[in-house]
Order: structure tokens, then sequence, then C-alpha cells
């Protein structure tokens, strides 16, 4: 009974022994990661501080552009058109546009460079407005039809889904305003080039033949002949 009695005692005061280590080293735990915590406090807030200063500075190198609208609106010109339009092309284009990139150490601190991708739209068709009476005449069972030529009536670039790609300037360049427009003006001359090329033109009037027999051929005439 005495050694069991000596066996039980022993075992609480282990118990005892390991809950008082496991408390003293949580203690020192918790104090040693509050002392990290103080510690790296300051570096916290001046990372925070830098964050808000480089967030600053983008904002003034790259400010939000404010647009005014004029509330007055001049309308300068009303047209009444008699078009029809037979093609639409969709088409992209990337241009580059320098400005001082001759090479040396005149272009690496001088020079502007700037690609751009330009996304246009091209409309072609007839101006049926151009149709003279003596134009259409009709012998015998046939229709004789003179159209006038095909033309393009748009071409511009659509500014949602034209961007700038790339911009890159030198330390001490100056701002050119008019790079960007030049691009765009660029890109909107060539993309108009392409489809020329391409026989836009050619199409329309075909489209517009193709459009116009059945419209005629509905009013019951039999034969439609094109004249060019």
């Amino acid at each position: 009974m005495k050694n069991t009695l000596s066996t039980i005692m022993s075992i609480l005061i282990l118990v005892v022994l390991a809950a008082g280590v496991y408390f003293i080293v949580q203690t020192v735990r918790e104090s040693a990661s509050a002392a990290a915590d103080a510690a790296s406090a300051p570096f916290e807030q001046v990372n925070q501080a830098n964050q808000a200063l480089q967030t600053q500075v983008a904002q003034i190198r790259n400010p939000t552009p404010t647009v005014i609208v004029d509330p007055v609106t001049y309308i300068t010109n009303v047209q009444s058109l008699a078009r029809l339009e037979t093609i639409q092309y969709s088409v992209e284009q990337v241009v580059t546009c320098e400005v001082n990139q001759g090479g040396g150490i005149n272009s690496m601190l001088f020079g502007e460079k700037l690609l751009f991708v330009g996304h246009g739209l091209v409309i072609a068709g007839i101006d049926m407005e151009k149709i003279q009476p003596s134009d259409l005449r009709l012998g015998g069972d046939v229709l004789y039809v003179r159209l006038p030529p095909a033309e393009i009536f748009v071409a511009t670039l659509d500014n949602d889904k034209s961007y700038v790609y790339d911009q890159k300037r030198g330390p001490m360049a100056s701002t050119d305003v008019s790079l960007e427009t030049t691009c765009r003006q660029a890109a909107e001359e060539k993309i108009r080039q392409s489809v020329l090329e391409d026989g836009i033109l050619i199409q329309a009037q075909t489209n517009a033949e193709n459009y116009l027999f059945k419209f005629f051929s509905s009013l019951g005439y039999r034969t439609i002949q094109f004249e060019h």
C-alpha cells in the first residue's frame, strides 16, 4: 500500500512538472512572438509608407485624364445619301512610329518609339445618287444597266479596339503628343491601301450587280445586262 501511494505521488509530481514546463514554454513563445511583432512593426509601417508613395508617384506619372465635353454641339453639314453598301472589311494593322532613332547616345537619351495596333473598318459600295436616267435603258426584253464605279465610303479606325501596344521614351526625350496621331493616320492609310490591293472595289461592284439583278428581277425584268 505504501509503495502504491508513493507511485501515485510520483506520477502527480511528474504531471505537475510537465504542466509547469508547458506553461513556461508557451509563455516564452508568446513573449518572443510579441517581441518579434513589436520589432517588425516599424518596418511594416515603412513598407506601407513606401507602397503609398509608389502609388502616388505612379498617379503623378500616369494621371487619369479629365475629359470636359463642351455642352454645345455644332452641326456643320447635313447631306442626303443614297449609298448602297455592299461589302465591309475589318482589318488589323500594326504601325511603328519613331523619333530620334538614328542610333547612338542620341537615340538612348532623346529617342521615342511607339508601337500602335490599329483595328480598322472599311465599307465600300456604289453611290446610287450618281445613276443618271441614261444609265437605264430597255432594248427589247433586255434591261441594260450602267452602274457608277464602286468606291470606299468609310475607312476609319475603331477607337475601342485600337491601342498603343508599347511605348519607349529616352530619359531626356520631350513628349511628342503628335506621335500617336501620326501612327493612327499611318495605320488608317495602310488599311485603306491593303483593302484596295485585296480587291475590295471589284468585290463591291460584283455584290452590287448581284443585289440589283435580284431587285430588277423582282420587278418583272427577265434579262438584265450590266454595262461597264
